[in-house]
Parts: C-alpha cells; sequence; structure tokens
C-alpha cells in the first residue's frame, strides 16, 4: 500500500462525522477500508544504524503486521523479541537509518531535563512529528514501581513507545503511559494533571542484553554539551511511527 492511501485510511478512521445510509457496494467497499486502516498507532526509535528500534510491547501487541512510517516510505517490520514485564519490544526494519545512543539512567536526578519526539493523536494532530519536553518529576513510578521515571513531559495517546532523550540526546527512557484517570479519579476525587512514566534505560539495557547481535552494535552515550535544537533533531530523524493491523 503506498504511503498516501495509508495517511488516508488513518484519517478516514478518525472521521467522526454521522455515517449516512449506504447502498451494498458501499458497504462493501467501507468493508474493506476498514480491514486496511490501523488498529492503533505509536512511536518508536531506531537504536542501531541497520534499522533495529525499540517500542512498548502493549503498541504491537499480540499482532504479526506492523509497518513503520519513515521518511523513506512505509516498511514491513518484523517483531524480535518482548518484555512484557517491563512493555519493551524490539522490532527489525531494512535499511539504513538514524539511530540514538542508549545510555544509563542513573544519573537522573529530580528536574533533569527530557524530551520526546513522537506522534501522538496522527488522525487529529497530523502525521508530523512532535517534541514535548520537561523535566524529570519522579525518580519512581506508581506506588514506587522502581522500573519507570515520573516526567512532567506531556504526552498524549501515540507517543508510547517513543524514546525520552535528556539534554545531550541520550536515550534515558521509553515513554509508557499516563497515569490512569480513572484511578485518580476514584482515588482522590480529582482528574490527574500530567502524570506520565517512561520505562527506565537499565531495563531497556538489560532486554538488549539477551540479544547479542543488538547489543554490539549500540552506539556510544554522548559525553559532550550540545546545542538542544540539535539533540531534537536527531530525535526526530530517529523516531518512526509504528501502523499496527
Amino acid at each position: 500500500m503506498s504511503l498516501s492511501a495509508v495517511l488516508f485510511l488513518i484519517r478516514k478512521a478518525c472521521d467522526f462525522q454521522p455515517r449516512k445510509a449506504s447502498s451494498a457496494n458501499s458497504l462493501v467497499k467501507s468493508k474493506a477500508d476498514a480491514a486496511s486502516r490501523p488498529e492503533r498507532t505509536g512511536s518508536g526509535f531506531f537504536i542501531t544504524d541497520d534499522g533495529y528500534l525499540i517500542t512498548n510491547r502493549h503498541v504491537v501487541g499480540e499482532s504479526a503486521t506492523v509497518h513503520v512510517l519513515t521518511a523513506k516510505g512505509v516498511i514491513p517490520t518484523k517483531i524480535v523479541k518482548v518484555d512484557k514485564a517491563n512493555d519493551l519490544a524490539l522490532l527489525k526494519i531494512d535499511g539504513k537509518f538514524a539511530a540514538l545512543p542508549v545510555t544509563l539512567s542513573r544519573g537522573m536526578r529530580l528536574g533533569s531535563t527530557a524530551a520526546t519526539v513522537g506522534f501522538p493523536n496522527v488522525g487529529l494532530q497530523g502525521f508530523s512529528p512532535k517534541l514535548a519536553k520537561g523535566e524529570i518529576a519522579s525518580l519512581s513510578g506508581v506506588q514506587d514501581d522502581a522500573r519507570h521515571f515520573q516526567i512532567s513531559v506531556l504526552v498524549q495517546p501515540g507517543n508510547s513507545g517513543g524514546a525520552l532523550v535528556d539534554d545531550r540526546g541520550n536515550v534515558i527512557g521509553v515513554v509508557v503511559a499516563k497515569l490512569s484517570q480513572k484511578a485518580a479519579l476514584a482515588t482522590t476525587g480529582r482528574l490527574a494533571e500530567n502524570v506520565n512514566y517512561a520505562v527506565k534505560n537499565s531495563y531497556l539495557l538489560s532486554f538488549l542484553e539477551s540479544v547479542p547481535e543488538v547489543a554490539t552494535k549500540l552506539k556510544e552515550p554522548i559525553t559532550v554539551d550540545r546545542k538542544f535544537e540539535n539533540v531534537i533533531k536527531d530525535a526526530e530523524q530517529s523516531a518512526v511511527l509504528l501502523l499496527v493491523y
């Protein structure tokens, strides 16, 4: 399927106009279109130059059909390995791509800069990558879950699986979730405001160590200060939109 056709079907899936009565032929066409639409979308990012990328396991689910939208077009991908416990998935596509360095996130502190470039709500917000910037709000997640950072980075549905980078452009985590509004309302009587989470890179690196052919290809961490616009340029070039069927 062409890139333009994929984008059209995603937009159509987000069309909230009332449906009109249709003929048998149009109904058949509607069902065919629905079968071609992705069930969901998410974000991902390259970690090696030869096409290995990371996203959340909940983004790809149990699906065997995942495509990646890159600057080179829509490319089918293979799910290499998943980590259900930490909600991570390793995928592979063919080609050469710009990758981000992955570093240990143990040096992160409260207030450290964090940012992500991803694809939230593509049917409504569009297909260009979106930047969200904030800080590390807590060194643990829900109920002090040590696997996660709490972040003040504004994320939306579709940001899941995106890289969380520091102010030098190293990946320090993987955007994974928002605090459940239902749980917040039931517990406090109020809706949560901008409470989001990312899987820490210590868990990502442990996952990648189980795949030696990937672990040996990871880029060296960046240790020098950089202009933030250059950090975001690298994050944008590495970011991809995932289409799950």
